[in-house]
């Protein structure tokens, strides 16, 4: 039994006609006739798990064995590798597994599978370590063949990832999946009902015949005998699933067309089209007996915070650690070039607009910090002697390492201003308030544009702005090195420093 566009024609089927080059139903027909593989779709998340923990175990006990060999220690000690083996295969597709990163859909998503990976594999690495340390078993491994593992296991990882990626992609351009025989059942007039057919025989579905549920012309459709025609067109055939693709206005036919289903000992599944469908593409969690969809996610998923936040930490406290005689030395050049403190103070509006207070070398006579504050301009006479160099260097603002340290300012982001200023740019950009979704930066995505320094004009303040909002909807841990990388280019070419 086959799909075939003429067999639907006379169920008011309409055909799709193929729009921007993507194919239409008879090419999509034609590909899932193709010899198939043995494999189905949804089945690719448990081959991927298969050949992780496969190629740990390979790699672990082969790194074992080798340096057994080298060492000329051949005996029990290289068994201890088979069983750390099994733990480190177990820990990490476990830990992969919780965070649905077997899923087909995220197996496509490479970059994430690669950040996950890497993040995931040394943490695995790092908890076996430490209870190596804390059960003193440590001496029975060699630092050698751990880190060979470590190295060998990490490149198969993303290697199979590439495989991964090109076996979905493929198969899916292909209609190479094997798939189930399915009774499709329709709502003509719901927005997105149309699509499913090639979204089925694309995913590998064979589809054997498609139902159009009958319009809600009265009150009361006949549902029942419409059920009735499909539980005999089914009953005695070789389909595996029935699929409906109906919106869920419909509910009460939707419920008494279920009811007849059932006779089927089939599996019945819906599809949701029109609105249902947008809020079900969103991402869900369990409130009790409940389920909450989260209709507006923040900027950074909590992993990406904690990448964040584990390279804010490290950084800067590498950083103050190595300029601790540099930033003794300014501190003592500011305090005999001029009276007043070594350190400027200000209040600034950082992540969800909670306020704190910003440090930074002092390079002026004034301290402002009130409902007016005049920006910095060239040949300020406010500046004092050696203000305009740590101005020009960027070393005034070494010291907001210590604000990146107390978790109120990260890195990179965008650099935060000063509350009189935030007040005024708010009034001339829209959208000014969603700087206010990241942390502040040390550094940011504007400054290694160009756009360092005061603001101004409207134009300066609102391309500022676009730059910080280009940061925030695209952030990732490349972008944030990237821009640390060029920050330093960009304080030796000192654009806009005064």
């Amino acid at each position: 039994m086959g799909f075939s566009v003429q067999s639907l024609a006379h169920m008011n089927y309409v055909e799709i006609p193929s729009r921007l080059g993507s194919p239409s139903i008879e090419s999509l027909e034609s590909r899932s006739r193709q010899r198939k593989w043995p494999i189905s779709y949804g089945a690719v998340s448990s081959l991927a798990l298969t050949c992780d923990a496969l190629a740990i175990l390979l790699i672990g006990n082969l790194s074992g064995y080798l340096y057994s060999w080298y060492a000329i220690t051949l005996s029990d000690g290289a068994l201890h590798y088979v069983g750390s083996s099994g733990m480190v295969a177990a820990l990490f597709v476990c830990v992969m597994k919780a965070q649905d990163l077997y899923d087909p859909s995220e197996l496509l998503n490479f970059k994430t599978q690669i950040i996950r990976t890497v993040a995931t594999w040394f943490s695995v690495f790092l908890f076996l370590s430490g209870a190596a340390f804390a059960l003193k078993v440590g001496a029975e491994f060699s630092r050698i063949a751990i880190s060979t593992f470590a190295l060998l296991g990490l490149v198969s990882l993303i290697s199979q990832r590439l495989f991964y990626k090109w076996l979905l992609r493929r198969g899916l351009a292909k209609s190479k999946f094997a798939g189930r025989t399915a009774v499709l059942i329709t709502d003509e007039i719901s927005a997105g009902s149309e699509t499913l057919v090639p979204t089925l025989l694309k995913h590998s579905f064979r589809l054997e015949r498609r139902f159009v549920l009958p319009t809600n012309d009265n009150d009361h459709p006949d549902i029942e005998s419409f059920t009735a025609r499909i539980a005999d067109y089914v009953r005695g055939t070789d389909i595996d699933e029935v699929i409906l693709g109906i919106n869920a206005d419909r509910w009460s036919d939707l419920s008494r067309l279920l009811s007849g289903l059932r006779l089927l000992p089939l599996p019945v599944s819906l599809v949701p089209v029109g609105a249902a469908a947008d809020i079900l593409k969103r991402p869900t969690r369990i409130l009790g007996d409940s389920i909450c969809v989260e209709l507006h996610h923040g900027p950074l998923r909590p992993f990406e915070r904690g990448i964040k936040r584990t390279i804010d930490l490290c950084i800067a406290m590498a950083g103050l650690t190595l300029l601790i005689p540099l930033l003794l030395a300014v501190a003592l050049i500011i305090k005999l070039d001029s009276p007043g403190p070594v350190l400027f103070r200000q209040t600034r509006c950082g992540f969800n607009g909670r306020k704190f207070r910003i440090f930074k070398f002092r390079t002026m006579s004034v301290m402002e910090d009130g409902p007016s504050i005049c920006q910095a301009a060239t040949n300020d006479a406010r500046l004092t002697g050696v203000g305009a160099w740590l101005r020009r260097t960027s070393i005034d603002e070494l010291p907001q390492l210590f604000n990146v340290l107390a978790g109120t300012m990260s890195l990179v982001g965008p650099r935060p201003h000063a509350l009189a200023h935030d007040n005024q740019f708010a009034k001339l950009v829209g959208k000014y308030a969603f700087r206010h979704h990241v942390k502040p930066g040390l550094t940011g995505w504007a400054q290694v544009n160009g756009h360092r320094g005061p603001t101004p004009t409207a134009d300066d303040v609102q391309r500022r702005v676009e730059l910080d909002l280009w940061y925030i909807d695209n952030w990732s841990l490349r972008l944030d090195i990237s821009i640390i990388a060029r920050t330093f280019i960009e304080v030796f070419r000192g654009r806009n420093a005064y």
